[in-house]
């Protein structure tokens, strides 16, 4: 099993959800975090005045999955969350040592 960890743009969320929907995945995490990379930040304007901050949003998705899954799933999100412009994120593969569903007991590829 492995565990594929996306740090996106928010607005590609739905994008991406989709297309790792249609290789069977049923599930996924989403988190909103804040971070920066080459980006170096950014400017916003709030109340009129204008500030920058070195930390961009955007959202961390996990998917876990079949080991044998994983490119696929992995290739789907990089296409999905591709915009071409700087601060399109990051994708990590991990390896899953163990899952476990906490309702059923179900270990493993079953759990998934």
């Amino acid at each position: 099993m492995k565990l594929v960890v996306a740090i996106i743009k928010p607005f590609k969320l739905d994008e991406v959800r989709e297309a790792v929907s249609i290789l069977g995945v049923t599930g996924m995490t989403v988190t909103e975090v804040k971070g920066f990379g080459r980006q170096k930040g950014q400017t916003e304007i709030y109340r009129g005045a204008e500030y920058t901050t070195n930390m961009v949003p955007k959202l961390k998705v996990e998917v876990a999955c079949a080991a044998d899954l994983s490119a696929r799933v992995v290739e789907a999100i990089q296409a999905a969350a591709h915009t071409g412009s700087i601060g399109d994120g990051k994708i990590f593969v991990l390896e899953l040592g163990q899952a476990v569903r906490i309702r059923t007991g179900e270990i493993d590829g079953q759990a998934l």
